[in-house]
């Protein structure tokens, strides 16, 4: 893709004001926002710099390769060989910097799992699923930190929700949202057959305080005694937290030891579901201009199948099959899985910037 000169100015020019602007400003809250647009333009503005350096090094290097001095022309052509073949690979770099793309890319995510259709056996596998995301945030060097629990009869998870912190968690883990299929023969099936089975994943990006405004005569916040599987767990106090949004109907619970944290964690949970009604909104009012919808976090969708008999994992949303299924599982290899989905959805977006560029 050949970008315009003058798309590449425009971001110099506003990095350079944006400077510019920090050197003058007193007032600490533009401080605050001018530094958060500084840090997501430098390395856009690094990446054109180092392009426009290599554009004007080829007619420099063209013309020592026509010179007349034979060692200093061979030079040349090889340095310009080179330069040829790299840019490309800077052209690309800058493109996918300047493709639309999601702001909350580098947020923090509160992930959410869910049994569906399939009783113990769907609780089961939706333990398995929270594992492997843990084990995949530990990878990453992620903190993840449960905020309320549902334990299964038969173990696993009827539900489960956790924060995940660390950069760029919800621009990995996004593409998780939907329903997860899993066809396995259950411990307790005696006949050995296969089952079908679903659980249900959420992400959602965690957001600061100042994007979301949640009033309090919008709430309602219950406390009750948090239930458990019996002795030195169960809560013998009304620390769990209820807290309902009243204008949506929207209901969260945190329920660990402290009612002080369980009212903190809850509310927080609520504005990250408030900011993601809003994130939907604007998908669907953009569903018909995308090319691809891998990042829509449609939840009702089933998007990954994992066969246990064949050892096999599914993503229906790019046809993809891989069968490494116990190393996506232990979280190793999910990556497998997720890098094809960030990269289809790379695609639709440098797709989206040649449709700007040619309008």
């Amino acid at each position: 893709m050949r970008l315009p000169q003058a798309r590449l100015d425009q971001v110099l020019d506003r990095f350079r004001e944006i400077e510019a602007r920090m050197s003058a400003a007193s007032d600490g809250a533009e401080i605050v926002r001018l530094s958060k647009e500084h840090a997501e333009l430098k390395p856009v503005a690094d990446a054109v710099q180092a392009l426009e350096k290599a554009r004007a090094e080829q007619p420099e290097l063209e013309e020592m390769a026509a010179s007349g001095d034979a060692d200093m022309a061979a030079l040349a052509r090889d340095e310009l060989e080179a330069l040829k073949a790299k840019l490309p690979e800077l052209e690309h770099g800058v493109a996918l910097l300047l493709a639309p793309k999601d702001k909350d890319e580098n947020a923090s995510a509160i992930l959410e799992v869910r049994a569906g259709t399939g009783g113990d056996e769907a609780a089961l596998f939706a333990g398995d699923l929270f594992r492997m995301y843990q084990r995949y945030a530990q990878q990453h060097g992620w903190r993840v930190e449960v905020d309320s629990i549902s334990e299964g009869d038969a173990g696993g998870y009827k539900e489960i929700a956790a924060s995940i912190t660390g950069d760029g968690v919800f621009g990995r883990l996004k593409f998780e949202s939907g329903v997860h299929r899993v066809q396995r023969v259950p411990e307790t099936e005696a006949q050995g057959r296969i089952h079908t089975s679903a659980a249900t994943v959420a992400v959602l990006p965690e957001v600061e305080d100042v994007d979301i405004e949640v009033r309090d005569q919008d709430i309602r916040i219950d406390t009750y005694r948090s239930s458990g599987a019996g002795g030195q767990h169960v809560n013998k106090t009304d620390s769990a937290v209820r807290i309902t949004h009243l204008p949506t109907g929207i209901v969260v619970t945190s329920s660990e030891k402290s009612q002080h944290q369980n009212r903190a964690r809850a509310m927080k949970v609520l504005k990250a579901r408030l900011y993601e009604q809003q994130r939907e909104a604007l998908d669907a009012a953009r569903a018909e201009s995308r090319k691809s919808q891998v990042g829509s976090g449609d939840r009702s969708e089933r998007i990954r199948t994992y066969n246990f008999p064949q050892g096999r994992v599914t993503d229906h949303r790019i046809n993809l099959t891989l069968y490494n299924l116990p190393k996506v599982m232990e979280g190793e290899a999910l990556d497998d899985v997720i890098n094809p989905l960030i990269a289809e959805d790379q695609a639709a977006r440098l797709a989206a910037l040649e449709d700007e560029l040619g309008g």
